[in-house]
């Protein structure tokens, strides 16, 4: 068990770098059961991204070892972990189900025609895991739940707005079709890349409901205790201030990725620290 938790672990803090702020926030009780649950979603999400091959039949394959666990049978180091982790904290399947149902889409949906299908594809693809940190610190109510998927979704929408050329480059589109059209720009304009008057205006009304989204999750902040208020302080600090980067490079994702620098990280970090109120400029 020692052994399996010490894989997620190098596989969290190693890995992927945006987990490295995070795991020192945690409490140490927590920070091998953090490991085992973002070990999953990072490898779920691998699987529906960049594995080669079947991606579905790998999906598959995913999903019966995260059922072995539910029957006490885990046999890959990281689902012997998240294996102890589930009994530990009496964890539901369904998130973790919910996670490669969104891999499984992503294989075969690469346009939504409207923002509801959008949503309800972030019901699977990111809420889940707020579901998840909040079973980890002890909360299992709907309410939080709720307001956990206002976040969640803001940020991954944040991602899709933040990156619409790198999903271009994998044949993915994420702006609603339907809102595409209601602004006048279309499908062919968005393959040729074109940066105009529409795409801007857009794009800015996308930015603010993101931001709307985000205002009404940080009801959550004072409802939970301790470190958690921290954790969920800086996850929507950097989600706007990403919203706030697209917003200064004049809404143009398609000639480069609007990013934070390592100052403005760093000064995020701090002010996730402290107990101070967060702000959101701008919302619908």
């Amino acid at each position: 068990m020692a052994e399996a938790y010490a894989y997620c672990r190098r596989l969290a803090t190693s890995h992927y770098e945006n987990f490295t702020v995070v795991s020192w926030l945690l409490p140490r009780a927590l920070r091998p059961h953090m490991y085992a649950v973002y070990a999953y979603c990072r490898g779920v999400d691998d699987l529906g991204d960049e594995a080669p091959g079947d991606r579905l039949a790998l999906l598959d394959r995913w999903q019966a070892e995260l059922l072995r666990c539910y029957d006490g049978a885990a046999r890959e180091p990281a689902f012997i972990a998240l294996q102890e982790t589930i009994r530990r904290f009496d964890i539901p399947r369904e998130p973790f189900l919910r996670l490669i149902e969104a891999n499984r889409m992503d294989q075969t949906t690469t346009r939504y025609r409207t923002y509801e299908d959008l949503l309800a594809y972030c019901e699977n693809s990111a809420n889940p895991v707020g579901h998840l940190v909040l079973y980890l610190f002890g909360y299992r109510d709907d309410e939080r739940q709720r307001l956990s998927d206002a976040t969640c979704t803001a940020l991954q929408l944040t991602n899709f707005w933040q990156d619409v050329r790198r999903d271009l480059d994998k044949g993915r589109i994420y702006i609603p079709l339907a809102e595409m059209e209601r602004f006048g720009y279309g499908e062919d304009d968005l393959l040729a890349l074109r940066f105009d008057g529409r795409f801007r205006d857009l794009m800015a009304f996308q930015v603010r409901r993101t931001r709307e989204l985000f205002r009404r999750g940080l009801a959550l902040i004072p409802t939970v205790r301790g470190r958690l208020q921290m954790d969920l302080r800086l996850f929507s600090l950097g989600g706007l201030a990403v919203l706030d980067a697209v917003e200064a490079a004049g809404y143009d994702t398609l000639g480069r990725r609007p990013n934070l620098s390592r100052a403005r990280k760093a000064l995020l970090a701090l002010r996730g620290l402290l107990p101070l109120p967060v702000r959101v400029k701008g919302t619908l």
